[in-house]
């Protein structure tokens, strides 16, 4: 029997995942002593390299005569690479609740809530024995949906024997900020404040999420809250701020900011190298290379982590020619590039289709001594997989088997990817499997990426199953996740179930989705439903989304005038 190409490319590619997390041994071929040159045109000495400098890389030459740290402390490099801010230290504390307690509670809020039925009556009935980790793991399961979540809580706190605890604010306080709720979480704060449950963490919450939503002098003027509450104001705190507007792309806010409190703390190294990621994310070199300077006038020298985030601030601007003098700089003078240097540069050449550079960039980064990781071959893989190189992926893949290498959740999201792009559903659900099994937490991203597809290429009853999947692992729906399905059921013609889950959106305060509402709307009219359009006309008017809401009116004005002819009466 003939195998198709396509059948080769499956076995080839699934069989090499599923041993590559399974008694993997370390592979005991030594690298070659020697591999070819990746980087093009070098200069011949440093000197000459500095001659043949453009004007964006001058404004931190000075490092070359001022020396650099020899001795790096990679355990606090910061990954730059991730926008999503980090989970609090709180939240990877292992949770002693009952799963399956967690579901019960969590099943009655899904199918109480958004039927106006009386939710906290019912979960008085249940006998649910309350605890601190049970009420954070059910805040986590609706994080993305902040009005059950907050009426749950509510309901807690009313509970004979019960009393929230710092943790569990603080809980809330996340659900709070990600959807701007910024009123109740003042509220909050100010209750934690009367129960002396206030913790350093609560204020850095609310300062990321005021930054986040570009909200500069509300985080501020949390400094002014801590002070009252009696908490010092000092340099960590500070740093913290300054890193949580920097990663909402507010440079230049961070860096007024800090002027402003300058006399107030002593900046060290962390505070420099977050403004530098701040300017670097904005992609403005030319302050990001004052702050360059001026870190090194303070008496700091750059590290690897500050020498990365100009690295990539670099090659984010486009000015590829000066990354790879920095690079060079590095490898000459020091810290030498660890493995996230290389897998800057090797990013970078992915994305532009350059992969033999690429690979040679990645043997020269095993020679140097530097170990590859997940998040080096996941940059491979997508290169050559966007080439549709499969040979060249299959490879990869079982070189990482050799060097035990495990995958993470990244490099299956980018299989998955792959292979739903080569219209391959079933294999990506098997590689979803698979991904479990090996104890890996698929993404709200996996979800997302896997439904969107599976509607795109039609695969409906895939589409859904994905949806009942999340519910199932516990994963909560974002606002992307109801658009990508909602969406979905309308191009399947299911615009009464979408209409369903754009209430049940609402209903949790979550935004309404851009999604085609003339077809909606026009679903409606032919099936006669005047009703329904003029109750999503008020929901969206409530939602701001005024536009749509006159859509709908003006759909549902239409019918009723349509009835209205047709009626000999």
């Amino acid at each position: 029997m003939a195998i198709s190409m396509r059948n080769l490319e499956k076995v080839a590619i699934l069989n090499l995942l599923f041993h590559c997390s399974t008694s993997m041994a370390n592979s005991s071929t030594a690298p070659p002593s020697s591999y070819p040159s990746w980087m093009t045109n070098k200069p011949q000495s440093y000197e000459e390299e500095l001659a043949e400098n453009k004007p964006s890389f001058c404004l931190f030459l000075k490092l070359s005569c001022r020396g650099f740290c020899s001795d790096v402390d990679n355990d606090g490099e910061l990954d730059s690479d991730n926008d999503v801010e980090s989970e609090s230290d709180e939240r990877v504390v292992e949770s002693k609740a009952d799963p399956k307690e967690v579901d019960r509670v969590c099943k009655v809020i899904d199918e109480l809530f958004s039927l106006d039925r009386n939710m906290e009556a019912v979960l008085d009935e249940c006998g649910i024995n309350l605890s601190h980790d049970l009420v954070v793991d059910v805040l986590e399961r609706f994080k993305h949906a902040r009005k059950p979540a907050f009426r749950f809580f509510c309901w807690a706190a009313q509970r004979p024997g019960y009393a929230h605890d710092s943790r569990t604010y603080n809980a809330m306080m996340e659900i709070l900020g990600r959807a701007r709720q910024f009123e109740t979480m003042v509220s909050v704060i100010e209750e934690m404040g009367e129960k002396g449950l206030l913790t350093m963490e609560t204020f850095l919450i609310s300062m990321k999420a005021f930054a986040a939503a570009k909200e500069r002098k509300k985080a501020i003027g949390m400094f002014e809250l801590m002070k009252k509450y009696k908490f010092k104001v000092g340099v960590e705190t500070i740093n913290c701020l300054l890193d949580a507007l920097g990663r909402a792309k507010l440079g230049k806010e961070a860096q007024l900011l800090f002027e402003k409190l300058e006399h107030r703390f002593t900046p060290n190294l962390q505070t420099y190298t977050v403004l530098l990621n701040g300017w670097c994310r904005v992609k403005n070199l030319m302050d990001a290379g004052k702050v360059w300077n001026e870190m090194i006038d303070k008496g700091f020298k750059p590290d690897i982590v500050a020498h990365n985030m100009m690295l990539e601030g670099l090659l984010k601007c486009k000015k590829r020619s000066d990354a790879i003098k920095l690079f060079e700089v590095m490898k000459a003078k020091g810290p030498s590039p660890n493995t996230r240097s290389y897998t800057i540069l090797i990013r970078d050449l992915c994305k532009q289709g350059k992969m033999d550079q690429a690979v040679a960039g990645f043997e020269e980064m095993l020679s140097s001594g530097c170990e590859a990781d997940a998040a080096t071959f996941t940059c491979l893989v997508t290169g050559f997989g966007n080439q549709r190189k499969m040979d060249k992926v299959f490879s990869l893949l079982r070189e990482m088997k050799e060097k035990g290498c495990l995958p993470d959740a990244r490099l299956y999201n980018a299989l998955i990817k792959l292979i739903v792009n080569r219209r391959m559903p079933d294999d990506a659900v098997i590689l979803y499997k698979k991904m479990i099994r090996s104890g890996i937490q698929p993404t709200l991203h996996t979800y997302n990426m896997l439904m969107k597809s599976f509607f795109m290429t039609k695969y409906y009853d895939m589409g859904h199953a994905t949806w009942e999947e999340m519910s199932l692992r516990g994963c909560c729906p974002d606002e992307n996740s109801y658009t990508v399905f909602i969406g979905g059921l309308i191009r399947q013609g299911r615009s009464m179930e979408a209409c369903k889950y754009l209430e049940e959106m609402i209903d949790k305060g979550m935004k309404a989705p851009r999604l085609d509402y003339n077809k909606f709307a026009a679903d409606f009219s032919r099936a006669g439903r005047p009703d329904i359009l003029d109750e999503l006309a008020k929901r969206m008017k409530f939602s701001g989304k005024f536009e749509v809401s006159s859509l709908f009116a003006r759909w549902a004005e239409m019918m009723k005038s349509r009835v209205k002819c047709r009626d000999p009466s």
